[in-house]
């Protein structure tokens, strides 16, 4: 049974029929944009099913379900299993089949969402206890973390396996905007449903946008180029003449050996505790922006939503800039655009925090925020520790910044939620402990990097 299992996930076997040589390079183009396609579209959804919850906290408290403590706490079980499921997956997925991998990630996160729509309809109608339905919640939402951390890593080794080192920083760029594109589709399309129909049907929307991304995935993503009768990525890039085939156990003991020395690498390290801190000012806003303009700025929930949603709109430019630009511009070197980036996000989210209740500060606030986000996801959040590492170890790369990214995204959701419990004025959250705190993530996040710039690939 054990053995069935793991082999179901293995990565796919080299294909007996080959493409003929005349086809190669049509069949080879045509595969990876699907790829692409499959793996942008389908994370964005998974993003749908991880941030239902951000849109209905102030209706949650308002019904007397839950306290902000108590929601605080059940994101916090997202983030933590996100974050230990980010590492170990992000391992395994080096050598497994990125279809499979995440497509059934996407199953148990949208099975989740269902199960909590369901309870809520129960709560509502008084079948559960409000006690009961907290610890229910938190349960489904930290399976949903560990469900949610079987989506990025195979995403990401799509493009790895799919496409030369001379455009990865492009596509990844294009890649890195399924956040944007999730978070957009999380405020607008669940803010409207929880707006229009109560906050139960945020989680029954958010189900069905993962029954949409797993069909997306299950057609449209691909595992390896071998898989499909096609040569090597080094052979079609050009980066490599074609080598000797190695057999599958010899494959795995130089991608072990080499996730090792990942392990070991400092650079990385360093650019996982930047984006940690840069995860805390931005899930921030994810999580808790609604709120905040509906308590500290008096700002309808529809309002409050659409406000939100307008940070991952232009986060998307942010993340297509980035890419091309530090590809075409920079020449693959991330640290000056990634460093102003940075400077933009605490300038914006100062504006955002203390800025007033006008909306135009707001907005102005939001723009600023989501482009620079959309940098930052897209370099700190993984392109520029797979620029220091081998191919073959990019999601041992991304576990670890992923790892420590999410484990702050929750340490977050947790010192927010108690700070805000713990400072109630008038029947009304004081958010300014919360966004002195915030900001300060935001600043230690771009700092951090520095110690990086003369760090350069890493050769194993």
């Amino acid at each position: 049974m054990a053995d069935s299992f793991l082999n179901f996930f293995r990565m796919s076997a080299p294909s007996a029929q080959k493409v003929a040589p005349e086809n190669q390079d049509r069949v080879y183009k045509r595969l990876r944009f699907s790829t692409f396609l499959a793996g942008t579209f389908g994370y964005a959804l998974y993003y749908v099913c991880r941030l239902s919850m951000g849109v209905m906290k102030k209706p949650l408290i308002d019904a007397g379900l839950l306290n902000a403590t108590q929601l605080g706490i059940i994101g916090t079980c997202l983030f933590w299993a996100y974050a230990v499921g980010k590492l170990i997956n992000g391992f395994l997925c080096d050598n497994s089949n990125i279809k499979r991998f995440m497509a059934t990630g996407l199953v148990v996160s949208a099975a989740m969402n269902f199960t909590m729509g369901v309870l809520g309809v129960s709560a509502l109608n008084g079948g559960i206890a409000n006690s009961l339905l907290f610890i229910s919640f938190a349960i489904c939402w930290a399976i949903n973390g560990w469900a949610q951390s079987m989506g990025a890593p195979p995403a990401i080794i799509g493009l790895s396996r799919w496409f030369p080192r001379r455009i990865y920083g492009t596509y990844y760029g294009f890649f890195s905007a399924s956040h944007n594109i999730g978070e957009g589709l999380s405020f607008i399309f669940v803010g409207s449903l929880v707006g229009a129909f109560g906050w139960k049907w945020g989680f029954f929307g958010a189900a069905l946008a993962g029954v949409v991304g797993i069909v997306l995935i299950l057609l449209c993503l691909h595992d390896t180029p071998e898989s499909k009768g096609l040569e090597p990525i080094e052979v079609l890039s050009g980066e490599a003449e074609k080598k000797d085939e190695m057999t599958a156990a010899e494959k795995r003991e130089q991608t072990r050996r080499m996730q090792k020395a990942v392990i070991k690498n400092p650079g990385v390290w360093i650019l996982a505790l930047a984006s940690a801190f840069m995860y805390m000012s931005r899930y921030a806003i994810n999580e808790w922006g609604v709120i905040f303009l509906q308590e500290a700025k008096q700002y309808s929930l529809t309002e409050a939503s659409a406000m939100i949603g307008i940070n991952p709109i232009f986060g998307i430019l942010g993340t297509v800039i980035s890419g091309w630009l530090s590809d075409a511009v920079f020449k693959g070197d991330r640290k000056y655009p990634a460093f102003v980036a940075g400077v933009l996000e605490a300038i914006s989210l100062a504006l955002f925090l203390f800025g007033g209740p006008a909306r135009w500060v707001n907005i102005l606030a939001m723009v600023l925020f989501g482009i620079a986000i959309g940098v930052l996801i897209s370099f700190l959040g993984g392109l520029m520790a797979v620029d220091l590492v081998p191919r073959q170890a990019t999601g041992a790369a991304l576990g670890i910044v992923g790892m420590a990214s999410y484990a702050a995204a929750g340490l977050q959701n947790l010192i927010t939620g108690v700070l805000l419990d713990n400072h109630i004025v008038d029947g009304v959250h004081d958010f300014t402990y919360v966004s002195y705190f915030w900001l300060g993530a935001a600043i230690i996040s771009f700092l951090l990097p520095i110690l990086n710039w003369r760090r350069k690939q890493q050769v194993i």
